[in-house]
């Protein structure tokens, strides 16, 4: 059997074909390398930790079932992805966790500062003023216990939208492009929502070094 010990996984068209043989190593490997982020992901819409392994169970299985109905016009990580996030949505709405999609979006949407982007008019024109730099992801080694915990609270205290965005752009790596189709938004939408996130989260930290600068 092979094996993919170094976290690199082949192109989409030998991973279909692997999965749609029953390779198992293959299965394995996707297992490997994504799970860990799903459940993650999956935890942001529903009560548990149980319900959260339950939808990523699901989510596999219906990997499983679909893959030889599989065409190819997204990646297979998107493609699993967006299972994920629309069993997870469903469960989470069983749940009584969730609001409607569309009405979390529309409360995103009255917060924005239009002086976060350049230009006048359209409040959301593509460019930001200062775009957010990227900050290390809660597995980075070097990062402290403690800091770990204040990202992974920070992010469960975002609004469901800004935290499954985040989630997949800082945690999963995400492209952009891969966000908008997985949770079927535009690019500006992403950028806002991305935006909103990095800057609450990074907020956190601000005020937690600040704190710990502080002499006792």
């Amino acid at each position: 059997m092979r094996s993919f010990t170094d976290g690199t996984l082949p192109s989409d068209d030998v991973v279909v074909a692997a999965l749609r043989a029953g390779d198992e190593a293959m299965f394995t490997a996707l297992l490997d390398t994504w799970s860990r982020g799903m459940l993650w992901l999956a935890r942001a819409h529903v009560s548990t930790n149980d319900s959260a392994e339950e939808v990523v169970q699901d989510t596999w299985l219906a990997v499983i079932r679909g893959i030889e109905s599989f065409e190819g016009r997204s990646s297979v990580k998107t493609w699993v992805y967006r299972i994920l996030v629309n069993t997870a949505r469903r469960r989470g709405v069983r749940e009584n966790r969730t609001v409607p999609w569309s009405s979390a979006f529309e409360q995103e949407r009255q917060t924005v500062d239009r002086s976060c982007f350049q230009g006048t008019g359209d409040p959301f024109p593509g460019h930001w003023k200062d775009f957010p730099a990227a900050w290390p992801t809660p597995e980075s080694e070097v990062l402290a216990a403690e800091v770990r915990d204040r990202i992974a609270a920070a992010l469960a205290e975002l609004p469901l939208r800004q935290r499954t965005v985040i989630t997949l752009r800082d945690v999963e790596g995400c492209t952009s492009e891969e966000v908008c189709e997985i949770l079927e938004i535009s690019a500006a939408n992403q950028r806002v929502l991305l935006h909103r996130a990095r800057t609450t989260v990074r907020g956190r930290l601000e005020d937690y070094f600040e704190t710990a600068r502080r002499p006792a």
